[in-house]
């Protein structure tokens, strides 16, 4: 069977009336075919639609030759004329995303002389793969190009050339095609094979922002959105930065700079910070100076921290020193340290005991123990 493709025809189609050739159970749900259809199966890189028919939700579009299959979760009686009214706005959406990628491919493609090798369309961003090196720094250069394209309003022209047509058509493609082929234009940017659907002209795409270009696979793999998605991406950003610039108390436009001083001035007091962290340490090891075995417990240390106490501790006291830091609630991280010995079996029996796990060097070990500071005061005890 052969499905009328209504979506080429008009791909601004949300309403349409078509006859139900057949429909077949399909686990949970109903693979439904119609004469003629207005949504689009999933294919180029496009997703599919998705709407109503016939009073029945369509969770799926897929293509099956030159056949349309409709994923229902209802079934439709055969040969009843039915109405499907597909998510027009995703759709729409969808369109903006594609020909606006045609826009940003056909640019590269006569810049660079790249070919765009894999094209998604995610939640959030398309994602474009090049075979080639793209210049992060010639994006804005790219997307200043591509914006005239839009303002231009240009007719995107999607059309069949004749099997004697074809080849004298330029159009960009991976590998060459069997007749028919699908064209897809946009006058001065691109023509190009493709079999999605397409706004009718540059300007109903609206926007189009480039975030990223990096390395991927010997090419480059580029992030961009279009449109609506493009919109709500930087009215988000905005209101972000906006946030930013009241917390830096900053023009919205200068908040990097405000940021590159706060990371300035962050690394100059965490420096001051640690200095004198080390002298309240060796302050804390002095008192246990010639003392032995230490059992301490400090609030509030990181990793680094909590190392750095111990190796103090341990070299001033002349024995074990056993840090803890953290809560009855939360457990605690620990280390243990005394140079030239071995604490390895002190360190399994420890946490075997108080519900942990550690490890290291025979002289220095650390990890951490889900257990009060009662029950770590016991062990150590008798040990």
């Amino acid at each position: 069977m052969q499905t009328r493709k209504l979506y080429y025809e008009d791909s601004h189609l949300a309403r349409f009336t078509a006859q139900v050739l057949a429909c077949e159970e399909d686990g949970q749900n109903y693979r439904v075919i119609l004469d003629a259809t207005a949504f689009y199966p999933e294919g180029g890189g496009q997703g599919a639609d998705t709407g109503i028919l016939g009073g029945v939700r369509v969770l799926d579009t897929r293509e099956a030759g030159e056949t349309v299959v409709h994923i229902c979760d209802g079934a439709l009686m055969p040969g009843t004329a039915v109405e499907g009214q597909i998510d027009y706005d995703a759709r729409f959406l969808r369109m903006q995303q594609h020909s606006g990628e045609h826009i940003v491919s056909g640019i590269i493609n006569r810049r660079f002389g790249y070919h765009n090798t894999g094209f998604h369309m995610g939640a959030d961003c398309i994602t474009i793969d090049f075979d080639g090196v793209i210049p992060p720094e010639m994006l804005p250069e790219i997307e200043a190009e591509a914006n005239r394209a839009v303002w231009q309003n240009l007719p995107i022209r999607c059309w069949y050339p004749s099997q004697e047509q074809l080849p004298q058509v330029s159009y960009r493609t991976k590998r060459a095609l069997p007749w028919p082929v699908r064209i897809v234009e946009i006058p001065g940017f691109d023509c190009c094979a493709c079999c999605g659907t397409h706004v009718a002209a540059t300007g109903e795409i609206g926007l189009i922002k480039l975030f990223s270009a990096v390395h991927f696979r010997g090419g480059t793999r580029m992030e961009m959105a279009c449109g609506k998605r493009a919109l709500e991406i930087l009215n988000s950003a905005y209101q972000q930065n906006k946030l930013v610039s009241q917390a830096f108390s900053a023009q919205i436009t200068e908040t990097g700079a405000a940021a590159q001083r706060m990371n300035d001035l962050a690394a100059a007091q965490k420096y001051r910070i640690i200095g004198l962290e080390k002298r309240i340490f060796a302050g804390i090891a002095q008192a246990f100076a010639g003392t032995g075995d230490v059992l301490l417990f400090e609030a509030d240390l990181d990793g680094t921290a909590l190392r750095e106490l111990t190796d103090a501790v341990a070299e001033k006291s002349g024995g074990r020193a056993a840090v803890f830091s953290g809560s009855d609630e939360s457990g605690y991280s620990f280390c243990l340290a005394q140079p030239g010995s071995d604490l390895r079996q002190l360190c399994k029996e420890m946490t075997t005991a108080l519900s942990g796990r550690g490890g290291g060097k025979p002289g220095f070990l650390q990890g951490r123990v889900q257990a009060g500071k009662g029950e770590i005061e016991a062990f150590f005890r008798t040990r």
